[in-house]
């Protein structure tokens, strides 16, 4: 039958029809309304520029938020600030006006020649004037103010571009907005070097493209006023590291060149916004939290897939995948002619919940199948592109998405939001939630629940979703993995001097001196070099890949599909694994370590692919440690080993296990941070944990606290690991070890160590609360797991958390 759209638009119709279905009501384990909210308008600042005031009020907004015009006056008074907000209660326009306005004092176009304009008005082109002509705030050497905006995606850069572009249109060419990015030709790169004065980029353009060259930006640095960094949330762990060190190297840079420039930062709402952002960008700012945008009413619903009737490992049950789950309520959207818009963790999960839907669509009307597709990172720029302009146009009616459609990229128009699986964290939540709705009417948002200890603890602990706050953003600048290739980078780019110590940190003499040691920068003077042949820029991975990326080749045509990060390879791009790439579905042939090259061939397997690995842990320091009765709570590094060990094929739609296949591949060694806690023999006695059992306790706390963190850190599980171990050769008691899976860690473990009695509390709770007899992925199976969730023990692991946290301080 034919797409119908819904009469009646009101997101409690929209999830009525939902869960007509036989069964479907019982899904939904918690319904949350929120409702709709006026806005508080204020006066336009003074000094914001009136030809801006205009072009702001021929794109249909006629009066700022609060909030908006709070925080361009700070921005004027050249404070940096922070704009931590809801979804669509534009914090673009928050730092966009003040940018637009500093650009055009800079330019001054009311000092345009009067030939000039009358001629532009008499063919009716846009204003051609010269940016500079009669000097003006902020011109510099004829360049005239600047701005750099940065993106942590390449597809929400060129979202704002055009978005600054229809705002800026009226102002001519005194506003040139130009992206510089990897897909920029490089007939274009040099334009955009010379002539734009708001560069819209990446960090990763900005390392690798920006710094190293910054002579030949010179102009552009010398007169940078603004740099604006968005969605800046999401530069947590390591890569938020990376990224705090890159911008402190922009600082250097434009310090050389006279310029000193105002930071402008958009988040989701975040805990200590000012605090995360201080310490990104290595300078005082300031925070606006008010949302005073009006929002309409938001029916969230909780989805807890249901129990099918197979048996998972250890005889445990089975619940339908989130995947497909979120891909028959995608169909039944489309078919309803509900946009919409399915967010899923994984490139794998984006294409199966499209290539799931496609298929049920066929089924319903031919030409629906096309108006659903899937977007994630590792695609040809010119498909993302085609995607972005089929979903603005609404030739999309579904999308499955990955995270990059998260980050402030522009859908208005959507009308429900499907969450697959638990993003994280909380802030994720609200920013993939907020995607529809955006016009102010009322929007549908669901959450469905994958079958894993956290999941399964918040659709039924819905206060710790929405009534508990959201989290601060994790990440450690000082972390000496980071640091230390971005000073050989600083080198190269300006000499060091020990007058940078405050710029890079209490670690940068002592990294100075190693670095030296190890002949990666020479001493002249008082003076650090880069002298070797090699870019310094490359020595830092700054998206935490491990190496170089792993491309995806067809084996008969040699035509590449993608790219794999080599961190992930081992695990993803396996012999016999499954790819899926634009609804295709591939075998790995052969992944070739030494060239990073995975042969694949099409294929339509009725299975996924999951590997399992094994992991050991070693103590190098305690650097911190805490006694819980006679028991230790402990901080510190540690070296982990870890191995790919086999993989497991799981039918397709079900998930069921269909069979184990070894892998023969090399281990992996990591030096990072790690928390630890450790149980004395009158613990265990206490507790009425047994040798027999003692493994399985232990391994079962192990699991589930892993699956809690992120709720507490912000982190996904698959960013920390762990071990646990009966008796540990460098404790002498049992242990039990979570880690950070990056090198030199990335803040996760550290937190976990502060947060450890309530974090451990909701790990007890959770067990203690699945209906389940002995253990199953919503407690304490993990799906990653190298001993094939053997031995666990359910209860024991409630008694064992119960007695450690009873001795906790």
């Amino acid at each position: 039958m034919p797409s119908r759209k819904v009469s009646d638009s009101d997101p409690r119709t929209v999830l009525a029809q939902l869960t007509a279905g036989e069964g479907r009501a019982a899904r939904i384990t918690h319904t949350e309304h929120l409702p709709p909210r006026p806005g508080r308008h204020a006066p336009w600042p003074e000094r914001i520029r009136p030809e801006v005031a205009d072009c702001v009020r021929e794109s249909g907004i006629e009066r700022l938020w609060t909030h908006q015009a709070h925080a361009a006056e700070l921005a004027l008074r050249g404070e940096s600030v922070i704009i931590a907000t809801g979804t669509a209660s534009g914090k673009s326009l928050s730092y966009l006006i003040p940018t637009l306005s500093t650009l055009l004092d800079g330019a001054d176009p009311s000092a345009e020649s009067e030939r000039g304009l009358a001629a532009s008005r008499a063919d009716g082109a846009k204003p051609q004037g010269v940016p500079g002509q009669q000097g003006g705030a902020g011109r510099q050497g004829g360049r005239g103010s600047t701005a750099l905006y940065l993106a942590p995606t390449k597809a929400l850069a060129a979202d704002q571009r055009r978005a600054i572009t229809e705002l800026a249109a009226p102002l001519g060419t005194f506003i040139r907005p130009a992206v510089f990015d990897g897909d920029t030709p490089v007939e274009e790169r040099e334009w955009v070097r010379l002539f734009s004065n708001y560069v819209l980029t990446n960090p990763d353009m900005l390392h690798r493209g920006i710094l190293p060259a910054h002579a030949r930006w010179a102009s552009f640095l010398r007169s940078l006023r603004y740099v604006v960094i968005d969605e800046c949330h999401t530069y947590r762990g390591v890569f938020g590291s990376h990224v705090a060190q890159i911008i402190r190297r922009l600082r250097r840079v434009c310090a050389r060149y006279g310029s000193d420039p105002v930071f402008l930062l958009a988040s989701a709402t975040a805990a200590d916004p000012a605090e995360a952002a201080t310490r990104l960008t290595g300078v005082p700012v300031t925070a606006v939290t008010d949302d005073t945008s009006p929002r309409g009413e938001l029916v969230f619903a909780l989805w807890e897939p249901p129990l099918t009737e197979l048996e998972g490992e250890r005889g445990a049950p089975v619940r339908r995948t989130a995947t497909a789950e979120s891909a028959e309520l995608l169909t039944d959207l489309a078919v309803q002619g509900v946009r919409t818009v399915a967010f899923v963790r994984s490139r794998r999960g984006a294409e199966l919940i499209s290539l799931i839907a496609q298929d049920r669509l066929a089924a319903v009307d031919r030409a629906l199948p096309s108006r659903v597709a899937a977007y994630r990172g590792g695609y040809l720029p010119e498909e993302r592109r085609a995607l972005e302009h089929n979903l603005h146009t609404g030739d999309l009616l579904g999308l499955a998405a990955t995270n990059a459609l998260e980050l402030g990229v522009d859908v208005s128009g959507l009308d429900a939001v499907l969450i697959t699986g638990y993003p994280g964290t909380r802030a994720s939540v609200w920013q993939q939630a907020g995607r529809a709705g955006r016009t102010g009417e009322g929007a549908l948002a669901i959450l469905v629940a994958r079958d894993d200890p956290l999941d399964t603890y918040l659709v039924h602990h819905p206060d710790s979703l929405f009534r508990a706050p959201v989290e601060s953003t994790v990440l450690d600048p000082d972390n000496p993995y980071v640091l230390a290739p971005h000073l050989c980078a600083a080198a190269s780019e300006i000499p060091l001097t020990e007058a940078d110590a405050p710029l890079f940190g209490p670690g940068y003499p002592d990294l100075l001196r190693q670095l030296e040691e190890s002949k990666l920068l020479r001493r002249r003077g008082g003076s650090w070099y880069w002298t070797r042949k090699e870019r310094a820029a490359d020595l830092a991975d700054i998206r935490g890949s491990g190496g170089t990326p792993v491309q995806v080749v067809e084996a008969d045509t040699g035509r590449l599909l993608g790219t794999v990060d080599a961190g992930a390879a081992h695990s993803t791009v396996h012999d016999g694994a499954v790819h899926l790439h634009q609804g295709r579905t591939y075998v790995v042939r052969h992944l070739d370590l030494e060239d990073s090259a995975a042969l694949v061939e099409e294929a339509n397997p009725p299975w996924t692919t999951m590997a399992r690995d094994t992991t050991a842990v070693s103590v190098l320091e305690t650097e911190a440690e805490v006694p819980w009765g006679d028991a230790r709570l402990c901080y510190g590094t540690v070296e982990v080993t870890n191995q790919v060990v086999s993989y497991l094929r799981r039918r397709l739609i079900t998930g069921e296990v269909m069979g184990e296949t070894k892998l023969d591949l090399p281990p992996r060694t990591l030096r990072t941070r790690a928390v630890w806690w450790t149980v004395t023999e009158d613990q265990l006695d206490a507790a009425r944990i047994g040798p027999e059992i003692l493994p399985g306790a232990l391994h079962a706390a192990e699991h589930a606290a892993i699956g809690l963190l992120p709720l507490f850190a912000t982190c996904d599980r698959w960013d920390i690991g762990g071990v646990s171990i009966p008796l540990h050769p460098d404790t002498l008691l049992p242990t039990v070890f979570v880690y950070d899976g990056q090198p030199g860690g990335a803040g996760f473990a550290e937190r976990a160590f502060r947060t450890a009695a309530d974090w451990l509390t909701a790990t007890r709770d959770a067990i203690a609360a699945c209906d389940c007899e002995a253990g199953c992925p919503s407690c304490i199976q993990s799906p990653k797991c190298g001993n094939g969730n053997d031995p666990l023990h359910k209860r024991g692991a409630v008694r064992l958390l119960t007695q450690l946290l009873s001795s906790a301080g």
